[in-house]
Order: structure tokens, then C-alpha cells, then sequence
């Protein structure tokens, strides 16, 4: 009986991961690459400054994006119940022109973080931020139709709305949980390295000013001797994307991913430029008594 009925779930398309593979084969789609190497140049060049790193969400530790599209998303949900009920209209308008006033910056936010992402992200994205804008244009149209006394044709397109809006959801969580998109890469180091200090090599092995890579269990280790002769460590893989930190530059006390230029401060790892929003896993140092250097996960 349990073998009928696990052949009879198989044949749903859900169920049988029908639609992860339709989102692994967007992921293969190489002809967006021109579209979507166009947009990032474009989004590259906006004048952000400084408030580049805050729409990042650098501030907030994670990326800012999947707070900000809370608003837009929750004020369309409710908009749609209120839809159902009599007499609810004047709401359901209101909160329909909320959700769109918000889109803005939401999708702002989500621009910058996905001019960084790698070329199988970026194609994923920009089909989620595709039918995000068609969500938007959709939700103008139902907020039109309101206004000009037509609620019905308000209420049919807000429900379109909601659906291509539900599309890109699910997009944008296959970007974040499937692919890694804006997820802390360096999370696992805790983990992975066992307590105790280890030995990397002598202070000879380390040249002043320059990142080195080393081993400490199974995590790659960045190690910068300074011209003071202190040493510091940071776990190596970037917390962004995981870039080697070792072949990085070392600038005024941090060091600069290669890939995407996040820098974090030797001394205690934290990210004083994104786009990583997490800082890096720090390595106290010390020399012991026979002239090794020794290495241990910070105590916290």
C-alpha cells in the first residue's frame, strides 16, 4: 500500500521536484548573461556612496532586502483579504498604494546585492526581479482601476497581482536557501575547527604586510603579520561569498576581498565595507615557547 501510494506521489509535479528542476534549469539559461551583465553595470554606476553599504544592510549584519520587501508584500496580502469582504474598499485601496510606495526601495536594496552575485545567481535574479515588476505594473493598474470607480477590475488585477508576486517569492527563495544568495559563507568555522591552539608555521614563514593561507583543521586560514610584528588571522573564505581573503590587499588595517572588495578589520574581523554583511571569524595569535606560531578560534 506504501509503495502505491509513494508512485502515486511521484506523478504530482510538486512532489516529485518538478519545480526545483525547472529552477535548476533557469540557473543553466547562459543567454541572460548579456542582459544581466548590461543591468549590473548599470546598477554599478548609480551614485550610492556610502549608502550602498546601508541599502547592503552592512549596518543590520544580513542583507537589509528581505526586511524591506515585508512591507509591500504584507500590505498586498491584506489588501487581498480585505477584497474578499464588503464594504472594505477604501482599505484594500489604501493599502494597495502603501505596498507599491514601498516597492521602491525594496527592490532598490535588492539591486545592489544582486549586482555581486555569481553569473548562476544573477540569471535566477533577474527572473525574480522581473516578476516583481510585473507585480508592481499589475498592482498600478489595480490601484488605476480603484480610483476611477472600478472595483472589480481593481480587485481582479490585485489578485494577479498577488499571484505574480507569489512567483517571485518563491524565487527568491530559491536564490536564498537553494543557492546561497546573501547567507552568511562563514557561519561554519565555529564548527568546523576543534578548540585548542595550532601550529602554522614559524614567524619566517609570514612576510610583513602580506596574507598568507594556512590550515587550521579543516578551514582555511588568512594570516597577516603587521609591521609591528603582531599577527593576525581570519577565517579565509569571505563571509560574502566565500572569495580567498589571502589574495586579497591589506589597507590601513583591513583586508579587501579580491572578488567583490568587502573589507574586514585584521583585528577583530568586522566588516567596515560590504557587500558582506557579516563579519569575518577571527584567530587569536601567539608565539609559543619554542618559536611557533600558534593559532585558536577566538574565545567568545
Amino acid at each position: 500500500m506504501r509503495l502505491t501510494n509513494l508512485t502515486s506521489e511521484s506523478q504530482n509535479p510538486v512532489l516529485s521536484g518538478a519545480l526545483p528542476k525547472a529552477m535548476d534549469a533557469l540557473e543553466d539559461q547562459e543567454r541572460l548573461d548579456g542582459l544581466a551583465g548590461a543591468v549590473r553595470k548599470a546598477v554599478r554606476a548609480i551614485p550610492l556612496g556610502r549608502k550602498r553599504d546601508v541599502l547592503r544592510g552592512l549596518w543590520l549584519g544580513h542583507p537589509l532586502h528581505p526586511v524591506l520587501v515585508q512591507v509591500p508584500i504584507g500590505a498586498w496580502t491584506c489588501a487581498g483579504i480585505l477584497d474578499l469582504f464588503p464594504g472594505e474598499s477604501r482599505a484594500a485601496r489604501r493599502l494597495v498604494a502603501v505596498g507599491l510606495a514601498a516597492a521602491g526601495p525594496a527592490a532598490l536594496a535588492g539591486w545592489v546585492d544582486w549586482a555581486e552575485q555569481r553569473p548562476r545567481q544573477a540569471r535566477v535574479g533577474l527572473v525574480h526581479a522581473a516578476a516583481n515588476l510585473v507585480a508592481v505594473t499589475v498592482y498600478a493598474g489595480s490601484l488605476a482601476a480603484r480610483i476611477k470607480g472600478r472595483p472589480m477590475l481593481g480587485r481582479a488585477l490585485g489578485f494577479g497581482g498577488m499571484t505574480v508576486a507569489t512567483v517571485g517569492g518563491v524565487l527568491g527563495g530559491h536564490l536564498a536557501y537553494r543557492q546561497g544568495a546573501g547567507v552568511n559563507h562563514a557561519e561554519a568555522v565555529s564548527v568546523l575547527v576543534e578548540p585548542g591552539w595550532h601550529r602554522i608555521g614559524v614567524p619566517e614563514d609570514f612576510p610583513f604586510g602580506e596574507p598568507v593561507r594556512r590550515m587550521a583543521d579543516e578551514v582555511a586560514v588568512v594570516v597577516v603579520r603587521a609591521d609591528d610584528g603582531r599577527f593576525y588571522a581570519l577565517a579565509d573564505r569571505c563571509s560574502h561569498m566565500d572569495g580567498p581573503l589571502h589574495e586579497g590587499k591589506v589597507l590601513e588595517g583591513c583586508l579587501e576581498c579580491p572578488w567583490h572588495g568587502s573589507a574586514f578589520r585584521l583585528s577583530d574581523g568586522v566588516n567596515v565595507q560590504g557587500p558582506a554583511t557579516a563579519p569575518q571569524p577571527t584567530f587569536d595569535c601567539r608565539i609559543s615557547p619554542d618559536g611557533q606560531v600558534e593559532i585558536r578560534l577566538e574565545q567568545t
